[in-house]
């Protein structure tokens, strides 16, 4: 959820780090800091609480930082309140941890993640002779390194593997030695870390955007492993202390591809992006209007062979399982549990041993689902990863990885990941019913014809979008709003309160429109906005009725249609129209209005689009 930079070469590193740390502003932090270091000077360490603005007016936008090697982060508070002392980076040393200016300290370090056994890490520590400034378990590993450093002398390979042996938990590591000069050491347990290399120079960073703009040439760190970093060169090492090979990765998008491009906000930018990635999804799978799966791995043998899938997501991903259960079970008929990611290894699910297990997160780093796929693994059952970074963990240890192409997305709240992660299960619905027998070979071809419609039709969406920006700030004040709907509608509205409350902080629920007189109806009252999704012809009737109880008792209503539906507007207030596709698929058209809804709302109470409160990109601790 932090960020964490770092660089050395040929150039000033401050302002390097401030530029990488800006890049990485959208994953949530609440403080921010940098140590810079020359060769023959010890590292100079500054902090800031608040935006990371405060950080560069305090360092005169690096100006006043002189020196190669350096390591930045921004923080996102675990352990410890926000506040300068708590800030990374954190010293081996005694010092208060929040003066800034050079210190004199074996070891400086900054980490993401969350040490489990930091307590009991501190009191072993504190008998030894340690005092600690801060409140955080981070100071706690930077200073058991030092204890290691300190008690074998044998050099940072076997401190930071001790230490790492000894810590529980989650970790990017990123550590500077006041005996190695020009040289970044880090490691990494179950959190994200890319270097990059270029001529001379040496970046890491927790996320691709922070070194784009320098170089496309990657290395992933894997887990439980260490690098030395020099400039230009990195050296990668496993537990044991050997050295590790390691190919380079060319990040295939442009550090343009990573900036807002004119628009107002990264997430109005990712909003339009949107009939691009789901092209882009489609055509890397579909070749001579056939599915062709051979680039994710699964082949049809063991599609015949799958007894059922399980899907295991978080937030918005999970919303995806929700919408895909329905098409899935509909199309392929192969029975289908979504689970939430942050729930399945506690309840210990049963699982059968030819079940399908797929994954399902943006980044592929997601602290919750990359726990449940490895306990799927542990248990022999077979997964499917449905990711959109490249090389990042749940793609590294899947059985079978269906990249989306959404590119990079920087706003928090998803737009066009869900979109692609949507339009992949629909692939995966209509090869696994192809396959198995369930669709003839007409019904298939349609289905897919549909499907390549959708990009043309999303496009349409965003060409009509005014009266939705009308009907937001209309109603930008409001405290109450419930979606309801049925059948996949109501899991497309579950993802259109998410990015109502999310970014709006309105409280917003989202109902299967047959539960509203459960309890729901009791909060109904005069002008609570109801938004009703009615897109499955099948359930419009129903779903219609649910209104008009809400709107008797003093609810305004707005409904989600396909054109052609017009008697809604003898029930709704207002109404916003869709173009008409198969039901199956319509999710990825009714979504989009609620996406812009949200937006829309949120700028209108002047908020922070991009970076909403409390909130981060990727959730990598659990």
């Amino acid at each position: 959820m932090c960020g964490i930079v770092g660089f050395t070469g040929r150039s000033q590193a401050a302002p390097i780090l401030l530029e990488g740390l800006s890049k990485l502003e959208y994953r949530g932090y609440d403080s921010a800091g940098v140590a810079v270091r020359d060769r023959d000077r010890p590292a100079e360490v500054v902090k800031a609480t608040g935006k990371l603005k405060n950080l560069a007016e305090k360092t005169d936008f690096g100006k006043a930082l002189t020196g190669t090697c350096g390591i930045g982060h921004t923080r996102w508070a675990t352990h410890g309140v926000p506040s300068q002392t708590n800030a990374h980076p954190h010293v081996s040393g005694n010092c208060t941890g929040s003066a800034s200016g050079p210190v004199e300290s074996t070891v400086v370090g900054v980490h993401n993640g969350i040490i489990e056994n930091f307590r009991e890490l501190k009191e072993k520590l504190e008998k030894h002779g340690y005092r600690f400034y801060s409140q955080t378990d981070t100071e706690v590993v930077v200073k058991l390194v030092d204890y290691y450093y300190k008690k074998y002398n044998l050099g940072p390979v076997d401190a930071i593997a001790k230490t790492m042996v000894r810590v529980r938990g989650s970790y990017a590591l990123e550590l500077m030695f006041q005996d190695y000069p020009g040289e970044i050491w880090v490691a990494r347990k179950d959190s994200p870390m890319i270097i990059g290399i270029t001529d001379g120079e040496t970046y890491v960073a927790s996320d691709v955007p922070a070194i784009l703009n320098h170089t496309r040439n990657v290395y992933y760190i894997g887990n439980l492993e260490m690098a030395k970093l020099t400039p230009g060169e990195a050296v990668f090492y496993n537990l044991n202390g050997d050295e590790v090979q390691k190919e380079s990765v060319e990040i295939s998008f442009s550090a343009e591809a990573a900036e807002k491009g004119g628009y107002e906000h990264f997430m109005m930018k990712e909003i339009h992006e949107q009939p691009r990635a789901v092209q882009d999804t489609l055509n890397s799978v579909i070749k001579n209007n056939v599915i062709d799966l051979s680039s994710v791995g699964l082949c049809e043998e063991e599609i015949r062979s799958i007894s059922g899938l399980t899907i295991v997501a978080c937030g918005s991903a999970w919303h995806v399982g929700m919408a895909a259960q329905y098409v899935i079970e509909d199309l392929a008929k192969l029975p289908v549990r979504v689970e939430l990611a942050s729930e399945f290894r506690y309840r210990k699910p049963l699982l059968d041993k030819n079940a399908l297990v797929v994954i399902i997160s943006q980044s592929g780093e997601t602290a919750d689902s990359l726990a449940a796929l490895r306990e799927a693994k542990e248990r022999g059952i077979r997964t499917l990863a449905i990711v959109n970074v490249v090389g990042s963990s749940i793609a590294r240890e899947a059985d079978s990885v269906f990249y989306t192409l959404a590119g990079p997305e920087i706003a928090v709240a998803t737009t066009k990941a869900y979109s692609t992660q949507l339009v992949a299960t629909y692939l995966l619905a209509l090869q696994f019913g192809y396959v198995r027998g369930e669709l003839d070979t007409a019904s298939y071809t349609e289905y897919l014809k549909e499907l390549q419609t959708l990009p043309e039709k999303m496009q349409k969406i965003l060409e009509d979008k005014e009266r939705l920006q009308w009907f937001a700030a209309k109603f930008a004040n409001i405290r109450d709003i419930f979606f309801i709907g049925r059948g996949i509608d109501y899991a497309i509205s579950l993802e259109g309160s998410l990015k109502m409350k999310e970014i709006s902080y309105i409280h917003s629920e989202a109902y299967a429109a047959g539960e509203l007189k459960h309890g729901t109806i009791s909060l109904i009252e005069d002008n609570t906005v109801v938004i009703g999704v009615l897109t499955q012809p099948d359930l419009f009737e129903k779903t219609i009725s649910n209104m008009v109880e809400c709107k008797s008792r003093g609810a305004y209503l707005m409904g989600l249609t396909t054109y052609g539906n017009y008697e809604i507007e003898d029930t709704a207030n207002f109404v916003t129209y869709i173009p008409k596709t198969d039901s199956h698929f319509i999710g990825s058209l009714s979504v989009i209005p609620l996406q812009l809804l949200g937006y829309y709302v949120a700028v209108a109470r002047g908020l922070d689009v991009d970076k909403p409160r409390n909130l981060a990109k990727s959730v990598t601790v659990e």
